[in-house]
């Protein structure tokens, strides 16, 4: 049975959404059923179906099955601010319970979900629970996107130690070069390579266009992809 997986991040911004269509893609060409899930979002869009997010739309339409969007993306907020700030201004509050009976429908429907988070490792979704909470919750496996740029290493060996911490297991990280004005990517990645201990599962460039094609094509050599298997 393939084992499903939760993509965070160093920040937002940062790419986690391109590569979670990248494993989604990468699986589906091993001839594997995937979903993709990002139970929360800020920054949606009015629609006369509700609120919509760019990126949950994204993996909706990636997705191996059809599934409601309120499967994969219980909690849509429209002002682009913190889940928890967003959600206290419209009177509610992000249930991680709920978050995981969705998870448990895509995870029945599918043999593999790709679940993406929100923001950062330790973003908070409740007064008293994060990000880091929920995936304790999922029992769920992570990878890491670092965004290289300015401050990454001091983000993505705090993220790690925190992961670490947390006593969830680490599959692996990506560098995604999010800053394309970025001083010493290079030698960033490999500070990073010689601090953490977890594979580089691949190393993306800055794409003006990104595309899922090409985030699949680097994520498909990884080893850790094909475990997933």
């Amino acid at each position: 049975m393939p084992q499903n997986i939760f993509v965070t991040g160093t920040d937002t911004a940062i790419g986690k959404t391109w590569v979670s269509l990248g494993i989604i893609a990468v699986l589906q060409d091993m001839g594997i059923s995937t979903v993709g899930m990002k139970p929360v979002a800020s920054g949606c869009q009015p629609t006369e179906m509700g609120l919509r997010n760019e990126d949950a739309e994204r993996l909706q339409r990636q997705s191996s099955i059809e599934v409601d969007y309120d499967l994969i993306n219980p909690f849509a907020f429209e002002p682009a601010i913190a889940p928890h700030i967003a959600a206290a201004e419209v009177g509610c509050e992000i249930s991680i319970d709920k978050i995981v009976s969705c998870y448990q429908v895509l995870a029945d429907k599918a043999e593999c979900c790709v679940v993406e988070g929100v923001g950062g490792w330790l973003v908070p979704l409740t007064p008293r629970e994060t990000v880091a909470d929920l995936v304790r919750r999922l029992e769920l496996p992570v990878i890491l996107v670092v965004g290289i740029r300015l401050g990454c290493i001091n983000h993505a060996l705090l993220s790690v130690e925190s992961i670490r911490r947390g006593g969830i297991e680490l599959s692996g990280w990506v560098a995604n070069q999010s800053d394309p004005e970025v001083e010493r990517g290079e030698e960033n990645i490999l500070t990073l390579e010689e601090r953490i201990d977890a594979p580089l599962l691949a190393r993306i460039p800055c794409f003006s266009q990104p595309s899922i094609s090409e985030f699949a094509r680097r994520m498909a050599s990884s080893t850790v992809i094909s475990r997933l298997r």
